[in-house]
């Protein structure tokens, strides 16, 4: 599984190169929630991330969720504000079909792998405006910083548009 994440790394990085998408590489040992993250993870520049893949109650939309590590998100009120029923957590082969990660490495660069542009990207305000984002280059053993401009150079070379919102959080 090692090999494939860097493989998965090696593909995201390279998709940023080519198109001279600016990032720092900062490598680390593997993190699965936000509070290894928080201890793993060096200081960094940037706004530090938490990504949610969510689907509707049928199953037939698909969103990726980019918001501020500590934000608790109320997903009834997401729902209602991104006008998709029912959202919940999507399953790991879902993540997987759509995504090409395994859980913990979901990020924005995940975005390389969903070429029919089936998932709709949803970014918290915070994070969007954020001078960096800090994400996993689809291997959750590194962190990637992206300069803001880069990161909407980035969304906009996979096809895809974000959605950009205040997200809703839990009381």
């Amino acid at each position: 599984m090692a090999g494939m994440a860097h493989l998965a790394s090696s593909g995201a990085l390279a998709f940023l190169d080519r198109r001279g998408i600016a990032y720092t590489y900062h490598s680390h040992p593997p993190v699965f929630t936000v509070e290894e993250s928080l201890r793993l993870v060096p200081e960094l520049p940037g706004a530090k991330t938490k990504n949610l893949f969510l689907r509707n109650r049928k199953g037939t939309r698909h969103l990726l969720l980019i918001t501020s590590h500590d934000k608790r998100v109320n997903l009834d009120a997401l729902s209602a504000a991104v006008g998709i029923n029912g959202l919940s957590f999507a399953s790991p082969e879902r993540l997987l079909k759509h995504l090409g990660v395994p859980p913990g490495a979901v990020s924005l660069l995940a975005l390389v792998n969903d070429e029919p542009n089936s998932v709709e990207v949803v970014v918290d305000a915070a994070v969007w405006n954020a001078e960096a984002v800090q994400c996993h280059p689809l291997d959750n053993g590194a962190t990637v910083v992206i300069p803001r401009d880069d990161v909407r150079r980035f969304v906009e070379a996979t096809g895809h548009s974000a959605r950009v919102i205040d997200v809703p959080v839990s009381p």
